[in-house]
């Protein structure tokens, strides 16, 4: 794809791959520059948002960047700063604060990356109000998809939320982001080839939908980022563009599919896992550093399968009782109501050997041209200085392998966790 796929997309020009009509995109605006200051004023004036703004940054992020957007923008009406304390938490206490603090407001500016964007993209979808956001760093894909990663009553979900009007990259301040936020970058897009396969293993084995749109968007962008991240680590704005495209397009995949599948599958369910059930004493990380950890023991887990003898799946005997024994009784029955969807019951099992029984050789061989090889993938986070394993993270090896045993337990997806799980081919885990 060439470098106008941004805003070939945007003005709706750009042909589906999969067929049918030119691809649309909700958000009006996406600008990449060298440097924004003095421009975000004119950026937000031609979206009419209103002229009564309220600006959500953090602590940290508004000295870096909110502070002079709520300067700037006090030109174009009333501006209502909103400073959220420390670290905040994508939860719905926090969403109900920004929409208590945003009730007068007509519109929403972010000022952040992944935690300050879910909770005004969810916000303000909430309240019917448009949001833009100015993004300090470049640690993950979501600012322009429609979902946003907010925890309820423990449970992290992938809700529903809008696309931003507009998203405004300065890449002087992303370049200049903490290192380990752009290592957070580049792990979250490391997953295109574990999330690929995931999905389509589900389409191919159980006839779920799958798009390769979301894939080819990003072939361009990922060849040459993978390719260079010594380059990225080093501040070279070049770099730094090929990675904001590729996470701004992944971002465009899943809003187009309409869910995030494209981009979140047993890799991001392992990590999911460790946020709902890690322990708040270990060492933050990241969520693109988990995903790198992650997306690893997912490439090895798939390679393992691809090229071993085919699965031969068992019905699955786990009912609502049993997840209510494991995980309590409001958070059992949450994740039960995700995993009942997908269990293989003995109809679900017959079928799927059936479908491997016929055609494993072409299912495994169309699975493994989209992949990547799990040493490559471990290559080019090494060479970023990004963790590479669940010790890295602070992550104990004995917690680590419960989640890769029972993360396919928290969401609906079909992934080569379950495939493992359903043929007793899950362990050993620590060879992962």
């Amino acid at each position: 794809m060439s470098e106008d796929t941004i805003a070939r997309l945007i003005a709706g020009t750009l042909p589906d791959p999969d067929g049918g009509a030119a691809l649309q995109v909700a958000t009006r605006s996406v600008v990449i520059a060298p440097s924004l200051r003095g421009s975000e004023a004119d950026l937000l004036a031609p979206l009419r948002l209103g002229r009564h703004l309220a600006v959500v940054s953090d602590s940290t992020t508004h000295g870096l960047l909110g502070a002079r957007v709520e300067l700037a923008l006090a030109s174009l009406g009333r501006i209502t700063s909103i400073v959220l304390p420390g670290r905040p938490h994508p939860d719905g206490a926090t969403v109900e604060l920004i929409r208590e603090a945003s009730a007068g407001a007509d519109a929403l500016v972010a000022v952040g990356s992944g935690t300050i964007n879910d909770l005004c993209k969810y916000s303000s979808a909430r309240d019917g109000k448009p949001y833009v956001v100015f993004a300090t760093a470049p640690s993950m894909n979501g600012y322009t998809s429609l979902n946003a990663a907010i925890t309820v009553n423990g449970h992290k979900k992938s809700l529903t939320a809008q696309a931003p009007l507009g998203v405004y990259l300065d890449l002087g301040i992303l370049a200049a982001a903490p290192a380990r936020m752009i290592r957070s970058g580049l792990g979250d897009s490391l997953c295109r080839p574990t999330a690929q396969a995931d999905w389509l293993l589900s389409h191919l084995l159980l006839d779920r939908p799958y798009r390769t749109m979301p894939f080819v968007l990003l072939e361009a962008d990922e060849t040459q980022l993978l390719a260079e991240p010594e380059a990225l680590m080093a501040g070279d704005l070049e770099a730094m563009t090929c990675l904001v495209r590729t996470l701004i397009l992944s971002g465009f995949g899943t809003a187009i599919c309409g869910h995030s599948q494209p981009a979140s599958q047993g890799e991001h369910l392992i990590s999911h896992y460790a946020d709902m059930f890690g322990d708040h004493g270990w060492p933050d990380s990241f969520h693109g550093e988990q995903i790198g950890v992650t997306t690893l023991t997912m490439a090895r887990l798939q390679e393992r399968l691809l090229e071993g003898p085919p699965p031969e799946l068992r019905a699955n005997t786990d009912d609502e009782a049993a997840f209510v024994a494991r995980y309590g009784e409001d958070m059992g029955r949450s994740c039960w109501a995700e995993f009942a969807r997908k269990r293989l019951d003995e109809a679900g099992a017959g079928a799927a050997n059936e479908r491997i029984a016929a055609s494993w050789d072409r299912i495994r061989g169309m699975i493994a041209s989209v992949t990547r090889p799990s040493r490559f993938l471990a290559d080019v986070l090494r060479r970023a200085g990004a963790p590479t394993a669940p010790e890295d993270l602070g992550w104990p090896r004995t917690f680590y392998d419960r989640a890769i045993r029972q993360a396919r337990d928290i969401r609906d997806r079909y992934t080569f966790l379950d495939l493992a799980a359903d043929s007793f081919r899950l362990e050993p885990v620590d060879e992962l």
